[in-house]
Protein backbone atom coordinates (compact mmCIF):
# COMPACT_ATOMS: atom_id res chain seq x y z
CA UNK A 1 0.00 0.00 0.00
CA UNK A 2 2.92 2.36 0.67
CA UNK A 3 4.02 1.99 -2.97
CA UNK A 4 0.61 3.11 -4.22
CA UNK A 5 0.66 6.02 -1.79
CA UNK A 6 4.11 7.13 -3.02
CA UNK A 7 3.00 6.83 -6.66
CA UNK A 8 -0.04 9.01 -6.03
CA UNK A 9 1.78 11.48 -3.77
CA UNK A 10 4.53 11.89 -6.37
CA UNK A 11 2.07 12.70 -9.16
CA UNK A 12 2.77 9.38 -10.92
CA UNK A 13 6.50 9.94 -10.50
CA UNK A 14 6.68 13.53 -11.74
CA UNK A 15 7.73 14.63 -8.26
CA UNK A 16 11.02 12.80 -8.74
CA UNK A 17 12.08 15.18 -11.54
CA UNK A 18 15.69 16.25 -10.97
CA UNK A 19 14.80 19.97 -11.02
CA UNK A 20 11.69 21.90 -9.96
CA UNK A 21 9.51 18.90 -9.05
CA UNK A 22 6.53 21.16 -8.25
CA UNK A 23 6.71 22.70 -11.70
CA UNK A 24 7.06 19.26 -13.26
CA UNK A 25 4.03 18.04 -11.32
CA UNK A 26 2.04 21.08 -12.46
CA UNK A 27 3.04 20.50 -16.08
CA UNK A 28 1.91 16.87 -15.90
CA UNK A 29 -1.31 18.08 -14.26
CA UNK A 30 -2.00 20.45 -17.17
CA UNK A 31 -1.62 17.60 -19.66
CA UNK A 32 -3.80 15.22 -17.63
CA UNK A 33 -6.30 17.98 -16.91
CA UNK A 34 -6.64 18.83 -20.61
CA UNK A 35 -7.34 15.15 -21.29
CA UNK A 36 -9.98 15.08 -18.54
CA UNK A 37 -11.62 18.20 -20.01
CA UNK A 38 -12.05 16.31 -23.30
CA UNK A 39 -13.76 13.36 -21.60
CA UNK A 40 -16.71 15.01 -19.92
CA UNK A 41 -17.64 18.30 -18.27
CA UNK A 42 -17.67 16.41 -14.97
CA UNK A 43 -14.32 14.63 -15.32
CA UNK A 44 -12.11 17.52 -14.18
CA UNK A 45 -14.21 18.45 -11.12
CA UNK A 46 -14.30 14.76 -10.18
CA UNK A 47 -10.52 14.64 -10.66
CA UNK A 48 -10.08 17.60 -8.28
CA UNK A 49 -12.10 15.82 -5.60
CA UNK A 50 -10.28 12.52 -6.07
CA UNK A 51 -6.84 14.17 -6.15
CA UNK A 52 -7.64 16.18 -3.01
CA UNK A 53 -8.89 13.35 -0.83
CA UNK A 54 -6.55 10.79 -2.41
CA UNK A 55 -3.70 13.24 -1.84
CA UNK A 56 -4.46 13.63 1.86
CA UNK A 57 -4.49 9.85 2.20
CA UNK A 58 -1.32 9.41 0.11
CA UNK A 59 0.65 12.06 2.00
CA UNK A 60 -0.24 10.46 5.33
CA UNK A 61 0.43 6.92 4.08
CA UNK A 62 3.70 7.82 2.36
CA UNK A 63 5.34 9.58 5.24
CA UNK A 64 3.10 11.48 7.58
CA UNK A 65 2.33 15.16 7.35
CA UNK A 66 5.59 16.36 5.84
CA UNK A 67 5.87 18.09 2.47
CA UNK A 68 9.04 16.73 0.88
CA UNK A 69 9.86 18.02 -2.59
CA UNK A 70 8.75 14.83 -4.32
CA UNK A 71 5.16 15.18 -3.02
CA UNK A 72 3.35 16.94 -5.89
CA UNK A 73 -0.21 15.60 -5.69
CA UNK A 74 -1.02 18.95 -4.07
CA UNK A 75 0.22 20.71 -7.21
CA UNK A 76 -1.88 18.38 -9.35
CA UNK A 77 -5.06 19.16 -7.39
CA UNK A 78 -4.34 22.90 -7.30
CA UNK A 79 -3.51 23.06 -11.00
CA UNK A 80 -6.76 21.27 -11.80
CA UNK A 81 -8.68 23.83 -9.72
CA UNK A 82 -7.11 26.56 -11.89
CA UNK A 83 -8.14 24.70 -15.04
CA UNK A 84 -11.78 24.68 -13.88
CA UNK A 85 -12.00 28.33 -14.99
CA UNK A 86 -11.41 27.43 -18.62
CA UNK A 87 -14.32 26.66 -20.96
CA UNK A 88 -12.17 24.27 -23.02
CA UNK A 89 -8.55 23.10 -23.13
CA UNK A 90 -7.19 25.69 -25.61
CA UNK A 91 -3.43 26.27 -25.49
CA UNK A 92 -3.51 29.98 -24.47
CA UNK A 93 -5.76 29.18 -21.52
CA UNK A 94 -3.71 26.16 -20.47
CA UNK A 95 -0.52 28.22 -20.50
CA UNK A 96 -2.16 31.07 -18.57
CA UNK A 97 -3.58 28.64 -15.98
CA UNK A 98 -0.16 27.03 -15.55
CA UNK A 99 1.65 30.35 -15.15
CA UNK A 100 -0.88 31.87 -12.76
CA UNK A 101 -1.04 28.76 -10.60
CA UNK A 102 2.75 28.57 -10.35
CA UNK A 103 2.93 32.29 -9.53
CA UNK A 104 0.45 31.98 -6.64
CA UNK A 105 1.95 28.68 -5.46
CA UNK A 106 5.50 30.04 -5.35
CA UNK A 107 4.76 33.58 -4.09
CA UNK A 108 2.29 32.28 -1.46
CA UNK A 109 0.29 35.49 -1.03
CA UNK A 110 -2.11 35.86 1.92
CA UNK A 111 -4.21 32.75 2.46
CA UNK A 112 -1.82 30.55 0.45
CA UNK A 113 1.00 31.32 2.89
CA UNK A 114 -1.34 30.87 5.85
CA UNK A 115 -2.33 27.38 4.69
CA UNK A 116 1.30 26.54 3.90
CA UNK A 117 2.23 27.11 7.55
CA UNK A 118 -0.09 24.30 8.65
CA UNK A 119 2.20 21.31 8.61
CA UNK A 120 -0.41 18.60 8.19
CA UNK A 121 -1.48 16.57 5.17
CA UNK A 122 -4.53 18.81 4.90
CA UNK A 123 -2.32 21.91 5.05
CA UNK A 124 -0.04 20.51 2.34
CA UNK A 125 -3.07 20.17 0.08
CA UNK A 126 -4.82 23.39 1.14
CA UNK A 127 -2.16 25.88 0.09
CA UNK A 128 -2.18 24.56 -3.47
CA UNK A 129 -5.97 24.38 -3.61
CA UNK A 130 -6.12 28.04 -2.54
CA UNK A 131 -3.43 28.97 -5.09
CA UNK A 132 -5.50 27.16 -7.71
CA UNK A 133 -8.63 29.05 -6.67
CA UNK A 134 -6.76 32.36 -6.91
CA UNK A 135 -5.51 31.41 -10.38
CA UNK A 136 -9.05 30.40 -11.39
CA UNK A 137 -10.45 33.72 -10.15
CA UNK A 138 -7.78 35.56 -12.15
CA UNK A 139 -8.62 33.54 -15.25
CA UNK A 140 -12.33 34.30 -14.80
CA UNK A 141 -11.52 38.01 -14.58
CA UNK A 142 -9.49 37.83 -17.80
CA UNK A 143 -12.29 35.92 -19.53
CA UNK A 144 -14.84 38.53 -18.48
CA UNK A 145 -12.71 41.40 -19.77
CA UNK A 146 -11.36 39.70 -22.92
CA UNK A 147 -13.78 36.83 -23.74
CA UNK A 148 -11.84 35.21 -26.60
CA UNK A 149 -8.31 35.64 -25.27
CA UNK A 150 -7.90 32.28 -23.54
CA UNK A 151 -9.48 30.17 -26.23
Amino acid sequence: MKGAARALASGLGSGFAPWAPGTAGSAVAVLLGAALMHLSPWALPAGVILATFGGIWAIRAAGGDADPGWVVIDEVAGQWVALLALPRPALPGLIAAFMLFRLFDIAKPGPVGWADRHHTATGVMADDLIAGAMAAASLWAVRLRWPGLLG
